[in-house]
């Protein structure tokens, strides 16, 4: 270990790091070595020495490492800086309490404004890696300064170093959009890199930031631009790559299809492709086909059907059955390339080609039924079950347009018990739907399915579904028409799209496993290392709420003293006498108002429903305030994600939120069950919502309506249900509020009245939504104003309230408060006693001014309340004591 000779240090090095681990004790004793190494002259021997000492994993000497490593930590010679910061993310895993004992990780933050790029790029790296095994460290305290300084070092730095800078950005929350688009502009350059995993970075960065850009902006454009050359030039590499570059592309197109939208033809399939690549551009390709491009696409499609490799022409021939789906105007098109297809005999070709049709049938009903001859003519050649299942289920949804029909289904019937369970189930409710329409001729059929089904059948939905068909048919044909024969919903476009959240997520995580996976980390990293949910940050037009402090409350004269609620009118909320016209969204917003236009909220099936109703009438006397816009925001979107704030957990500015109760049971609602809880976040309110679906059916075409209500509160955007809801199915999504819809005083203040429609009928239930989700960010008063408001409000209006079992002191009372918009204007002490005095404002312009007294010792606390609507004070009273109890 004493040579000289670098070579073979190096190679004792080595030795010594494999068996340090089998043998502790001796490893101790090269410490002085290295001690000593740490200071040689030559500035590649103390980097060796550094590097060795991180790479022994020994816990008996790590203590003596402390000291070489922070004179090198400090090193005139950057090689060696740059080695001894990863020497201090190693030791960390080692030892963290050690690390953090010794300052090391100040040390490696002061490293970050280094001179070196490769010394900031390794620092960067070293407390990325720390940062990420402890979440709650906040090791990366990002600011513009350092932003600035790891872009400039970004220039210089090797492709690793710039990789570690680019993933550290991608973490950082600019604080508007100029900061966002000054790093965007920083950033693009990378975009030209050789380097694979530096565009990726790259790439991620930017995908993140432009969420923070407003469309209008030139600036937009142009990145939109900018982005599809490099990942155009990705797939010119080798396979492997191509892959990954596909699979990262596939997110891209899902979240900004604008950018690739013009560049079909570099995802055509070449005849050299590996199958996995191939795969991969067919789905790029389905997700980019437009009315623009479906000729070209199309015609390569067709071309693909033909190949040899018979999963991809499977794939080939689903493929045009997604675009006659996805595409409209390209149906009548498809479908032909379809019957060409079938014309071929190619029996998996046939087979995928009646499973697509069955899927083109569902979407346009009635349009393409003439078909069915030629499907029919292919019957004996099928013999994958989801062919039979989609074949037997167009006979049976037909059953009217074909003569033989019940000939087709018997032929079917005489091997039930060795065909697969979807065949088997398909099969019994085509011959139920045979049944319905032609009676007379079918009689000896369905009892010979429903008896097969319900006497000889092992398999427990087979048999439910007999006996339910069975008892439908004997006691009720009518309703069992309804049921069987029932309309159908149409198909989506577009049903293999990752959830917007989901994608948000992976968005977040370009270039890395998850977006090969399609799935987050915590999805497939096991062990101790905390997860950390990403999200993209919230568009900037559409953050803040924009409520001016100056507008008139909802319905109130703007006087000096606004009533609690005007216009006293009916105080039994009549809900038939709902406003069904669309959501009330302001004007400034009415563009951007998720084309809402004048259309029908509830698709023309409540108005008839409920009879008398005020359709889409503009609410009177109701000034507008600009509403907060959030409009048709997914669940958990954007800033909520940021700090995992899911399900209720917590707000932004930590607003206490209620746990979620049940609004609408089951038995109410013919199995719909509702459950819910009110959020106020950034100024936006919301309620958060869980929909289960408790009945046989599958739930469709939902829609929400508010009654009439003290304080306006409105949906701001339609309730959506992106997907039908199945049986034994609960989906949570964020519904926008805000608060410009008409108003009237309800009894109590707080009540709520809501009409939920489905496809099934129309429910009504009430819920009271907790005060403090109405108390507005610029509810703090000065304290002059305090004081001569607390006078001017008269002494009769006063009242007081006893908050029990409440043992928090003044601060922490004070601070829980604060978080759900009642502000502490000041505090005193007076005989031991400590009074903070609070105001408050609600979105309707009122104020409520409050004294709460603390006594040192004693849980209970003293609250009185001034406000010109006294009305209030007992709702502000529980949201107190909801806030401070929980």
């Amino acid at each position: 270990m004493q040579t000289d000779n670098l070579e073979l240090k190096k190679l004792v090095y080595l030795y010594l790091m494999n068996y340090a681990k089998s043998q502790p004790d001796m490893a101790i004793m090269a410490v002085n070595t290295f001690v000593k190494d740490c200071e040689d002259p030559n500035p590649l021997i103390r980097a060796l020495a550094v590097r060795t000492m991180g790479c022994i994993r020994v816990d008996k000497i790590t203590e003596y490492l402390c000291e070489p490593l922070r004179k090198c930590l400090k090193d005139e010679d950057p090689y060696v800086r740059k080695t001894a910061a990863v020497c201090v993310a190693k030791l960390h895993d080692i030892n963290a309490q050690l690390v953090e004992d010794q300052g090391f990780l100040d040390t490696l933050k002061d490293l970050i404004s280094d001179s070196n790029p490769m010394v900031v790029a390794n620092a960067v790296a070293a407390l990325s890696e720390i940062a990420e095994s402890h979440p709650s460290s906040n090791l990366l305290d990002l600011n513009p300064q350092s932003i600035n300084k790891l872009l400039t070092a970004l220039n210089e730095c090797t492709e690793w170093g710039q990789i570690f800078i680019l993933d550290c950005l991608a973490n950082y929350m600019p604080k508007d959009d100029r900061e966002a688009q000054s790093i965007c502009e920083r950033v693009t350059p990378r975009l030209s890199h050789a380097n694979s995993a530096v565009v990726l970075s790259a790439v991620k960065v930017l995908m993140k930031f432009m969420e923070m850009l407003s469309k209008d902006l030139d600036y937009y454009g142009t990145l939109l631009k900018k982005l599809a050359p490099p990942l155009v030039t990705l797939l010119s590499a080798e396979p492997e790559l191509q892959y990954v570059a596909l699979r990262n592309i596939n997110l891209i197109v899902q979240k900004r299809p604008e950018i690739l939208k013009h560049e079909m033809k570099v995802f055509f399939v070449k005849y050299n492709d590996p199958i996995y690549v191939k795969l991969e551009k067919l789905d790029i390709m389905i997700r980019l086909a437009s009315q623009a491009n479906i000729a070209q696409v199309l015609a390569e499609l067709k071309e693909y059907a033909t190949e040899v490799d018979v999963d991809f022409v499977r794939k080939a021939v689903r493929a045009i059955g997604r675009c006659a789906i996805k595409v409209e105007q390209s149906a009548e098109r498809c479908v032909s390339t379809l019957l060409d297809l079938i014309q071929t005999k190619v029996n998996y070709v046939v087979q995928e080609a009646i499973v697509v049709i069955k899927d083109i049938f569902r979407k346009y009903p009635n349009k393409y039924e003439s078909v069915i001859a030629t499907l029919c003519e292919n019957l004996d050649s099928l013999d994958e079950p989801e062919a039979r299942a989609a074949m037997i289920w167009i006979v049976g949804e037909y059953a009217e347009r074909i003569d033989n029909a019940d000939e087709l289904l018997e032929s079917f019937l005489e091997g039930f018990h060795d065909e697969s369970t979807q065949v088997q189930l398909q099969l019994l409710t085509a011959i139920v739907k045979l049944f319905l329409k032609k009676p007379t001729e079918t009689q000896e059929l369905v009892q010979q399915v429903l008896s097969l089904a319900t006497q000889d059948s092992d398999n427990p939905d087979l048999r439910d579904r007999g006996y339910i068909y069975w008892r439908l048919l004997s006691t009720d044909p009518v309703a069992a028409k309804e049921v069987v024969l029932a309309e159908k919903p149409l198909i989506s476009e577009e049903t293999d799209l990752i959830e917007p959240t989901l994608l948000d997520e992976l968005i977040c995580y370009i270039g890395t496993l998850a977006s090969v996976y399609h799935k987050p980390p915590s999805a497939f990293v096991e062990g101790g290392r905390g997860v950390v949910h990403k999200s993209l940050p919230p568009r900037t037009a559409s953050s803040e709420s924009t409520e001016s402090p100056e507008t008139a409350p909802a319905g109130a004269p703007s006087g000096d003293q606004p009533d609690v609620i005007p216009a006293q009118g009916d105080l039994l909320g009549d809900l038939l006498n709902l406003d069904l016209g669309p959501p009330v969204s302001a004007p400034p917003l009415a563009a951007s108002s998720v084309q809402m236009g004048a259309v029908d909220l509830l698709g023309g099936g409540l108005d008839s429903l409920i009879g008398d109703s005020n359709f889409g009438a503009p609410p009177a006397a109701v000034t507008t305030a600009a509403a907060p816009a959030r409009l048709g925001a997914p669940v958990s979107s954007g800033l909520s994600d940021l700090f995992d704030l899911t399900s209720g957990v917590g707000t932004l500015s930590g607003s206490y939120v209620a746990p979620k109760t049940v609004w609408l049971p089951a038995i109410k609602a013919k199995g719909l069950e509702i459950s819910g809880t009110f959020t106020r976040q950034v100024g936006s309110i919301s309620m958060d919502l869980q929909l289960t679906n408790k009945a046989l059916q599958v739930m469709t075409d939902f829609a929400i309506q508010f009654n009439r209500n003290s304080f306006g509160l409105a949906p701001a955007a339609p309730l959506q249900v992106h997907a039908p809801l199945s049986p034994n199915q609960t989906v949570e999504l964020s519904l926008p509020l805000n608060t410009v819809g008409s108003v009237m005083k309800m009894e109590p203040l707080n009540n709520l009245q809501v009409a939920v429609k489905n496809n099934i009928d129309v429910f009504y239930f009430s819920t009271l939504y907790p005060l403090h989700v109405l108390f507005v960010e610029d509810g703090k008063m000065d304290r002059q104003m305090f004081l001569a408001t607390w006078k001017d409000i008269p002494n009769e209006n006063e009242a007081q309230f006893q908050i029990r079992d409440c043992p928090l002191n003044t601060e922490a009372a004070s601070n829980k408060l604060q978080s759900s918009n009642i502000f502490t204007v000041a505090k005193r002490s007076v005989e031991g006693q400590d009074m903070l005095y609070q105001s408050l404002k609600l979105t309707n312009g009122i104020w409520v001014l409050a004294e709460l007294r603390i006594q040192p010792g004693n849980p209970s606390l003293t609250l009185s309340l001034k406000c010109r609507a006294p009305e209030v004070s007992q709702h502000v009273y529980q949201a107190y004591e909801t806030i401070l109890k929980n």
